[in-house]
């Protein structure tokens, strides 16, 4: 094949020897528009994942890599004149001109042609090529030329950014915050060969206009960062080779995703690569990583559908379908840094102690894990660990340890709201059962209930429990309207208070316009038949799903109506000696119609803006505070995203957390989607944890964390990052009511109390756990 690179960086010089290696009758170039052994920028980091793979595809490239490798295994955390470091973590860093010299001359080596001081303005010029590699970085002439076909959606993100470098050496990946008169700047800093280092300097738009640094010639700008890190550099100056740069050195990351990766342009097949295709921000460092990857990942193809030209089709379709998948992973977990460092100033930096922010900052991508920090540098974790139950709990045992002498893990230490104290973080979540009778909890609520208690949870929620009969989901739903109902809760509350550390957690919701269906099992959101079915009522004459009956707008005389319900409720739930008490404005249910743009088309005062579409809830919140227990909290769950254009997006949800907020909520439950039956959230493991982490660090409430969250490592990280103050757990603790303690015993707490019932299993259950990772382990 005639095979054309354009773009001389990592991936069409990696792509072009791998391809010249394997198949030495391929006629191979590497259009490169810079001269020979000239390139610009500082360091790169490489992923001990990425060099295994190098050394598979090509030993001598990766020799000559590992030669001219700086490795490193500390992070080091300088903020608010502190100077933390943690190890394990293993780094690679190389200058990017001498990794491109090594794959210049491997390409020599091997015959590849490189045509260097060559601008290409399109694939035409090549008409004999059977294939085309367009590496030319994020703005790709050739991507641009056929848009249409692939269908670029790039994102210009908001922080500034300048990339320079410094001769001083520096032992650990270093981050430095430094706060200045108008924001917060940040430094990332690492070495890459014995004399300098890469020295990024990061800020938001509005700090970098508050300076004056639009205005700041290139000299000017290193003088400000020079000054401003004056600290860190300790003398040593910045340096810049950005004359290759058009305009200001600082720039914007731009993040890129394609439609697609390729392309036949009537002689030739064109493929996109590396940053031509897709970017990763650098705060992970793997843009060079993704580069080489893809010029693996096309040669295995080549090698797996043959070599010939004929092939080219079916070897560009999988290469795309295998690569899509990994490059999405690294871009979710860069996007995740990306953002962190967009709002680090006020979300975290001004908010968290020096402790929690580095821990914050350390698992900032969400890949790196609580348990994953304790492979990586287990000492430190264990100090954070006595840090934070010292700090934040101190009533847990005595110098904050579970009694081993082991600090407990942040899902294990007590939290406190009002007069309310829980013993750990873990909430057994709201989940409709569909069981009750007339709206009464009887003997298997009893059980779930209390089984889930003695499971070890902190707090234990009931399912959502309607105020009145006409607010019910479906006819098995549970209901606080009569003292029979009461009656039935009061029998939970006093089982959970007498055998267990658990709180009794009572959800008051109002079904609205997904009100009058079927129970779950029958056909879940389908109307009750003619006969069966009560009216509804919501913000507006929505239905929610087509066949759905159609809910009539409520009018005043309605909404005094609902307002006495919640207020009864709310009195009759203080009666039964409940913990905490939740008011439902989420999914889509009657409160949660009036948030929501698109539940919500009325023109009077209870529609429009935020304020007015909040009223009517916040008149409900009002009336439940004034008859609940001033000692005892109450939580506020919303849908702080509606997953559907046009609806209410996170920044609504802060508004409208902070309107709850004003009026007395103590804590906000953090939830999202099933606003509209079209709904199409993005899942993903903790998916909905940033709505959690956004509203806790902006607003300065406590939230509860919500959605995908399935194992400790996933609350521990949650909650010792101040990404939430409580877990709610639904799905793993319909398949195991014990989940609180068999998690504590897979993570190897054993001191945490069992029900004095059970005891008796809890050290076989240890030791057959002990058994089975000594096992695998073999």
């Amino acid at each position: 094949m005639r095979i054309v690179c354009i773009g001389g960086g990592p991936a069409g010089l990696y792509f072009g020897l791998l391809m010249k290696k394997r198949h030495p009758a391929h006629a191979v170039t590497v259009v490169e528009r810079n001269r020979p052994y000239d390139t610009f920028g500082w360091g790169v980091v490489f992923s001990d994942a990425t060099m295994v793979a190098m050394r598979e595809w090509d030993p001598e490239t990766a020799t000559a890599i590992e030669q001219a490798f700086n490795h490193w295994d500390d992070i080091e955390v300088l903020i608010k004149g502190r100077r933390m470091r943690t190890s394990g973590h293993g780094f690679v860093g190389i200058g990017r001109k001498t990794l491109l010299n090594i794959l210049q001359r491997r390409c020599e080596d091997l015959g590849v042609e490189l045509r260097f001081e060559h601008e290409v303005d399109s694939d035409l010029e090549f008409p004999d090529a059977d294939l085309i590699v367009a590496a030319d970085g994020v703005n790709s002439r050739i991507r641009q030329r056929y848009e249409d076909v692939f269908r670029p959606d790039m994102l210009v993100r908001p922080n500034r950014y300048i990339w320079l470098g410094t001769k001083k050496r520096f032992d650990a990946f270093t981050f430095d915050f430094r706060k200045t008169e108008h924001g917060w700047f940040q430094a990332h800093i690492y070495k890459f060969d014995d004399t300098t280092s890469t020295f990024i300097v990061e800020t938001t738009e509005e700090t970098f206009q508050a300076h004056g640094l639009d205005k700041a010639d290139l000299p000017g700008s290193i003088a400000f960062c020079e000054t401003v890190f004056a600290e860190v550099l300790e003398g040593a100056p910045l340096l810049s080779n950005a004359r290759h740069l058009r305009g200001s050195a600082w720039l914007n990351f731009n993040r890129l995703v394609c439609g697609a990766w390729s392309h036949f342009n009537g002689r030739s097949h064109v493929v996109l690569m590396g940053d031509a295709a897709h970017t990763a921000h650098f705060a992970i460092g793997s843009g060079t990583k993704l580069a080489v990857d893809d010029a693996i990942e096309l040669t295995r193809q080549f090698e797996r559908f043959g070599h010939g030209a004929d092939r080219i089709p079916e070897v560009l379709a999988a290469y795309e379908e295998v690569r899509r998948v990994d490059v999405a992973r690294i871009q979710n977990a860069a996007r995740n840094a990306m953002e962190w460092f967009e709002v680090v100033g006020t979300r975290y930096a001004d908010r968290l102690e020096p402790e929690q922010f580095m821990y914050s900052m350390l698992t900032r991508s969400q890949r790196i894990s609580h348990e994953n920090l304790r492979l990586r540098d287990p000492a430190w974790l264990e100090g954070y660990e006595r840090w934070f139950a010292d700090r934040l709990t101190p009533a847990r045992a005595p110098e904050g340890t579970t009694g081993s002498g082991r600090p407990p893990p942040p899902m294990l230490t007590p939290f406190r709201l009002r007069e309310l104290t829980l013993a750990n973080r873990v909430v057994v979540s709201p989940m409709a059962m569909y069981s009750a009778v007339d709206g009464v909890p009887g003997d298997f609520h009893l059980v779930h209930l209390g089984s889930r208690a003695l499971g070890g949870a902190g707090l234990v929620f009931g399912e959502m429990t309607c105020v009145s009969a006409d607010a019910r989901i479906t006819p098995g739903c549970l209901g606080l309207w009569n003292e029979a109902q009461a009656a039935g809760w009061r029998r939970i509350v006093d089982f959970v208070h007498a055998n267990s550390d658990a709180k009794v957690a009572i959800q008051l919701g109002h079904a609205g316009r997904k009100g009058a269906t079927r129970r779950g099992w029958e056909g879940i959101d389908q109307p009750l038949d003619e006969g069966e079915a009560w009216p509804l009522i919501s913000a507006s004459a929505l239905p929610y799903l087509p066949n759905s009956r159609v809910p009539r707008a409520m009018d005043r005389a309605d909404m005094d109506r609902v307002v006495e319900e919640f207020r009864r409720a709310t009195a009759l739930a203080a009666t039964t000696g409940a913990d905490l008490l939740e008011l439902h404005a989420a999914h889509g249910y009657l409160l949660s119609s009036f948030l929501s743009p698109l539940t919500n088309r009325r023109t009077d005062e209870w529609g429009g803006s935020h304020e007015n579409r909040a009223r009517f809830p916040l008149e409900v919140f009002r009336a439940i505070r004034a008859v609940w227990p001033a000692d005892k909290p109450i939580s506020v769950r919303l849908s702080c995203h509606d997953w559907a254009e046009g609806g209410n997006t996170p920044d609504d949800a802060v508004v409208f957390a902070r309107l709850f907020q004003q009026v007395g909520a103590d804590i906000i439950d953090c939830s999202s989607g099933q606003v509209v039956k079209d709904d199409a959230p993005v899942y993903g493991r903790l998916y909905q944890t940033p709505f959690s982490d956004r509203i806790r660090n902006e607003l300065g409430i406590p939230t509860i964390a919500v959605g995908a969250i399935s194992e400790a490592d996933h609350a521990n990280s949650i909650i010792a990052a101040g990404r939430g103050d409580l877990c709610a757990i639904a799905r793993p603790h319909l398949a195991d009511p014990a989940w609180t303690l068999h998690e504590a015993a897979r993570i190897g707490v054993t001191d945490i109390p069992w029900p004095k019932q059970y005891r008796s299993g809890k050290t076989q259950y240890e030791t057959n756990l002990a058994r089975a990772a000594a096992t695998e382990g073999r």
